[in-house]
Formats: C-alpha cells, sequence, structure tokens
C-alpha cells in the first residue's frame, strides 16, 4: 500500500485518493482494467474519477 503524507495535499475539501492497484485489487478489477486506468492517470487517482471509468461488460450478454 502506498501513502500520501498529509502535507503534501493541498485543498479545503477532502478528498479519497486511492493507489490504483490497491482500488483494482478491492474491487476485484481485471488486469486490463487496471492497466487502462493506470495509462489514464497514472498510480494515484480520486475514487469518483477510478469509479467512473472502470469498464464493465454488459449484464444481458
Amino acid at each position: 500500500m502506498q501513502r500520501i503524507q498529509p502535507k503534501e495535499v493541498t485543498g479545503e475539501v477532502p478528498i479519497r485518493v486511492w493507489a490504483v492497484t490497491d482500488f483494482c485489487e478491492r474491487h476485484q478489477l481485471s488486469r486490463e482494467n487496471e492497466v487502462r486506468l493506470l495509462q489514464l492517470f497514472g498510480p494515484f487517482a480520486t475514487a469518483a474519477e477510478l469509479r467512473y471509468n472502470v469498464e464493465h461488460p454488459p449484464k444481458w450478454r
């Protein structure tokens, strides 16, 4: 697990920042999704960015 020191983060509203690999492990995402998210955001991203950019297979097939 990777951590960012609170002093390095600036901003008034607390935003949940995840390591992309930890997010993918926790949500059981495929390796393809993990690689895609790493290419989009690098090693860290907010929870909202990760949730909205995960590709899910259609449920009706």
